[in-house]
């Protein structure tokens, strides 16, 4: 950790980049050090949940990001995606005043209170999967996530041939990234293919895959003409496969949803995963940081910014938020082209 700088200094820092305005319509915040150079900077990712294949790829980026640029950059995340767990994660950083902390928040409310109080110490705050957050500098996306959801509607429509039943998870019903990506979906069916109907309301699986599994295996109980299965959490899909494929049932529903290559690839093969919708977690964590970075500079992030990351090269700002943007940043595969990604 890079040494604590005096209570004088900060102030100074403060009011300094206040008045260069840090991002669009956010309150005042800047980073703790005193230096524009990035390698007297200290970052902490704070991600949902540890020991997972989306965040591990996350944990590659931020590693790149700090030899590309010499932040001193890490990762740290609980073993459970518990709000709680995430909270306390943060609140042990700022004692520790780095100049930056990006989080990719399991309840964006809950985070809230912890994020007002690190800007107040002049810690710049970046979130990702939580536009809205009103106590940010900025939140980076790697896409609208209503046009994401729509996409994977589109998608799934069209393999459950126009009609039939399906049924959508979340991680958290707080997560609001995914409920934005389930409502995008719906908002599609309803426009798009009105014979398609959801069935429940979201159904949250913990981004716990053993707990998407016992979900995806009591709506087919539940269900049994079910047709679609869509999944937010980048373990849902594979929870979900696993249930499909014990029943047999790969050439009669479909699955699609947000996960990584690495984990759905034996499914994909066989049929139990139609397609899976995602962005790279590694490019995604690098744009976090380097928004940060950019911020504790005293620059704006703002339409058009260039993060100098792949897909995050022309931001855009996200309608109903003052300090959202967004990149483009998808990618969809099937098994056709699963081999083209190594994570």
């Amino acid at each position: 950790m890079k040494a604590v700088i005096s209570s004088v200094t900060t102030v100074a820092a403060c009011l300094a980049l206040a008045a260069c305005g840090t991002t669009t319509g956010a309150s005042k915040s800047s980073g703790s050090s005193g230096s524009k150079n990035p390698k007297d900077m200290t970052m902490v990712t704070v991600v949902k949940i540890s020991g997972v294949g989306w965040f591990d790829r996350m944990d590659q980026g931020v590693k790149a990001y700090a030899k590309r640029t010499g932040v001193d950059a890490r990762q740290e995340g609980a073993d459970d995606a518990s709000p709680e767990k995430q909270v306390q994660i943060i609140e042990s950083l700022l004692p520790q005043k780095p100049t930056a902390i990006t989080m990719v928040p399991n309840s964006p409310e809950s985070l809230e209170n912890v994020a007002k109080q690190a800007r107040g110490q002049g810690i710049v705050v970046v979130s990702h999967e939580a536009a809205g957050m009103k106590n940010v500098d900025a939140d980076i996306e790697a896409f609208d996530n209503k046009a994401y959801g729509a996409e994977m509607m589109d998608n799934l429509g069209k393999c459950m041939g126009g009609q039939g039943q399906y049924v959508a998870m979340v991680g958290h019903l707080t997560a609001k990234t995914h409920m934005d990506w389930v409502a995008g979906a719906l908002a599609e069916a309803k426009t798009k293919f009105p014979k398609i109907k959801r069935v429940e309301g979201p159904i949250e699986s913990k981004e716990d895959e053993n707990v998407a599994y016992q979900n995806a295996k009591a709506i087919l109980k539940k269900y049994p003409d079910i047709k679609g299965f869509e999944g937010s959490a980048g373990t849902d899909v594979a929870g979900i496969a696993r249930a499909v494929q014990e029943a047999g049932l790969q050439d009669k529903t479909c699955v699609m949803g947000t996960s990584i290559p690495s984990v759905a690839k034996k499914y994909l093969s066989d049929g139990s995963i139609d397609k899976i919708f995602f962005w790279d977690p590694a490019l995604a964590g690098e744009a976090q940081l380097s928004a940060a970075t950019l911020i504790a500079e005293g620059k704006k992030i703002q339409s058009g910014t260039d993060l100098k990351v792949k897909g995050y090269d022309s931001l855009k700002p996200i309608p109903g938020t003052t300090n959202a943007f967004a990149g483009d940043a998808s990618v969809v595969v099937d098994k056709n082209n699963v081999d083209q990604y190594k994570f």
